[in-house]
Parts: C-alpha cells; sequence; structure tokens
C-alpha cells in the first residue's frame, strides 16, 4: 500500500496548521510554502477539505482557514475521506469487490489488515499527529528508523536509473 501525495500533503499541512498559535486564520500560501508543497494544489486540497467539514475558511485581509473542530476531535480518517481518497491495497478492498474473493485464500488476511489499518486511522488525530511532531522537535536525536528511512531514500533519489 502506498499513501497517494493528496493524503500525505493535506496531512502535512493540517499538521503545519495545527502547529500554529491561537485560533488566527493561517494563510495557505504561508503554509504551501512552510511545507514546499505547490500552492495551486494545496487550495484544491483545502478546498476539499473545507467541503468535508475538517476546515473553515475566513475571508478578508486577515483572512485564511482554520480547523472547524478541535484538532482532537478530527481523525486522520476523516480527513482521508474528505480528500476522496481511498485506502486500499488490492482489488478485494475495493468497493465492487473481487471475484475471487470465494476462493481466495488470502481474503480473510487482507480484510484483517484493512481492518486493522482502518482502526489506527480512526483513532489517531490531527492532534495525535501535532504531538508527535512536536516530539520530535524535542528530541536530541532522532529515531534510528527515520534516519534509516532517509538514508534509503537519498540513496534511491542519487540511483541511476536503468532502462
Amino acid at each position: 500500500m502506498k499513501l497517494s501525495t493528496t493524503t500525505r500533503y493535506g496531512l502535512r499541512a493540517l499538521s503545519d496548521l495545527c502547529a500554529q498559535e491561537g485560533d488566527v486564520p493561517v494563510s495557505v500560501s504561508d503554509i504551501a510554502k512552510r511545507q514546499n508543497i505547490p500552492l495551486n494544489y494545496l487550495e484544491q486540497l483545502f478546498a476539499k477539505l473545507r467541503r468535508g467539514g475538517v476546515l473553515k475558511s475566513i475571508r478578508g485581509a486577515q483572512g485564511g482557514y482554520l480547523l472547524a473542530r478541535p484538532a482532537g476531535e478530527i481523525s486522520v480518517a476523516e480527513v482521508i475521506r474528505a480528500l476522496g481518497e481511498p485506502i486500499v491495497f488490492g482489488d478485494c478492498q475495493m468497493e465492487e469487490g473481487c471475484v475471487n474473493a470465494p476462493t481466495c485464500p488470502t481474503f480473510r488476511l487482507w480484510r484483517k489488515v484493512k481492518g486493522s489499518i482502518d482502526d489506527i486511522l480512526m483513532e489517531t488525530t490531527l492532534e495525535d499527529i501535532l504531538k508527535d511532531k512536536m516530539s520530535l522537535l524535542e528530541a536530541d536525536e532522532s529515531e534510528p528508523e527515520r534516519e534509516e528511512a532517509r538514508e534509503r531514500a537519498l540513496k534511491r533519489q542519487s540511483a541511476p536509473i536503468e532502462k
């Protein structure tokens, strides 16, 4: 399973919004700059999140975006739904299902995995993500897993493309 750019950017932008002080509307262009997300793309994502009830917008010179409710009341699952993104990793998880499901030996396994993922996304709130972000900023050392993932990503970026 791989999360879409829409989901990753949406959660990064909301994490940034949550980290801002007080109930002051935040400009989408400021978030786009801080998170290195294309402004036009982020504006589209925020429009979806507003329509989905995750954000509210304030018009005017001092306008911008605010969370529609406290961060502790907005689940990651709700954000993903508002963005219109499915969390699936196989045809058997799609709404239309899989014709091989009745005889597939792994169907129940994938259903359990999907259920576990859904539970985690429903239980995790934007406030949880903000707490994780703040603990990373306060930590003296980064987690070894993060460093390993960073090194792997850097190797992939610098590796020659095979044709």
